[in-house]
């Protein structure tokens, strides 16, 4: 089975942030993930990722102002300066916690603009950040994301992601493949897995229920057969477990320890 890591933003929410990484570790996880890193010191963090043996596998840059409704900046024309200091923001990050990756939100489309002007934006800071991460050994992913959920968010689709990673032409910029937005936006999933794991462009994968974002045992997609097809098809990275609990979170692990160890 893949290996799994738990999202730490969505998971053990009946914990302090900082006591989710015991928690975690006790379910037997050994990878992590979560949204803004840079929301607490680098040094906490990676004193925890050290005291329970956890390897940070992924987070996302700073989007700009999320209270205000900012979903990333990277193709919002005006802030291409403040994207730039949230990717080395990021960077510094990366380095502190030694993680290989972060996400990079595309951001919502403002009213009025052009969508060709806003993907121009885009591909030219996506180019830029990904020189940057390149000399840092970091790499840059970018995730569609539903509408329903993000409404506006500018990327929805895989094969816009993925054309969007072929004329950056950058071997670090990588698709994050979050099933649950592929289910609610395409279907398809075990084709789709079909189509783009096998052309290494996927960097990382993400799950949840469809419809309700819970646990992934419950709901329209088939992910037992959906595991089984990502190991046939060699994916060797992990599966980020990015859902809400029904209820707490160990309670609700129930899926996993069916399947296999957490970390293994």
């Amino acid at each position: 089975m893949p290996r799994f890591a738990a999202n730490l933003s969505f998971l053990y929410g009946e914990h302090a942030f900082l006591d989710r990484f015991a928690a975690a570790r006790a379910d037997g996880f050994e990878a992590v993930e979560y949204l803004f890193p840079h929301e607490h010191d680098a040094k906490l963090l990676a004193a925890q990722l050290h005291a329970h043996g956890l390897q940070q596998v992924l987070f996302n840059a700073p989007p700009g102002d999320w209270a205000a409704g900012d979903r990333g900046i990277a193709c919002v024309p005006g802030r291409e300066a403040e994207f730039k200091r949230a990717i080395d923001l990021a960077l510094e990050y990366a380095a502190a916690l030694r993680c290989p990756r972060m996400h990079v939100l595309a951001g919502l489309v403002p009213a009025g603009a052009e969508r060709e002007l806003l993907q121009a934006l885009y591909v030219r800071n996506l180019a830029w950040a990904a020189q940057r991460a390149a000399d840092a050994g970091v790499n840059i992913l970018i995730e569609p994301i539903n509408r329903r959920d993000m409404p506006g968010y500018f990327l929805n689709r895989q094969d816009h992601a993925h054309a969007i990673v072929d004329e950056v032409g950058a071997p670090n910029l990588q698709v994050q493949m979050d099933l649950y937005h592929c289910q609610i936006v395409e279907g398809d999933l075990a084709a789709k897995l079909r189509q783009y794991l096998p052309t290494g462009r996927v960097g990382h994968i993400q799950i949840a229920g469809v419809p309700d974002r819970g646990e992934p045992d419950v709901g329209e997609v088939n992910y037992p057969y959906l595991f089984e097809l990502i190991d046939a098809l060699g994916y060797a990275g992990h599966i980020g477990c990015e859902y809400r609990p029904r209820a707490g979170t160990t309670a609700g692990l129930g899926w996993l320890r069916s399947s296999s160890p957490a970390g293994s």
